[in-house]
């Protein structure tokens, strides 16, 4: 397993994540970091399955700080300031006003192409959840567009 080789070909794939989930770059940067140091510290890999670790390890780290005490004191420099989201589209602001158990599912179905199956594999949930969270997300993104 070439590690650097793995670091190069996922390391957007892993922040893309990372950043939808904790809605911050910095604290996507964090987690990357601690993503492929777990990375290096691992013995074996399956073959053909490391971007499916990867995504696993991103999001239960991404939980992790989500549930961390520091974290439920912060607000992010965006709410502090209350900055104007200009470099996003629409659709991406939207998405990140999103509860995380919505935003995460719709960004790894629409934005990294996973399918059902595949997003309840990565996140241990029931097939029947994710298909239910598509859906609400769905209905609340619509709800959004519909109001702004």
């Amino acid at each position: 397993m070439d590690v650097l080789y793995l670091f190069h070909r996922y390391r957007d794939d892993v922040y893309r994540l990372a950043v939808n989930y904790t809605r911050s770059p910095q604290e996507a940067e964090d987690v990357c970091q601690t993503v492929f140091l777990k990375l290096v510290e691992q013995q074996e890999l399956t073959p053909g399955k490391e971007k499916a670790w990867l995504m696993q390890v991103t999001v239960n780290e991404c939980r992790d700080l989500l549930r961390s005490s520091w974290w439920k004191r912060t607000v992010s420099l965006e709410e502090a300031f209350s900055m104007p989201q200009r470099e996003m589209d629409e659709t991406i602001y939207l998405l990140r006003k999103l509860p995380p158990k919505y935003r995460v599912v719709l960004y790894l179905h629409y934005y990294e192409q996973y399918t059902t199956p595949e997003i309840s594999q990565l996140l241990k949930i029931p097939a029947g959840t994710v298909s239910t969270r598509l859906s609400r997300g769905r209905e609340q993104l619509k709800k959004m567009m519909k109001e702004g």
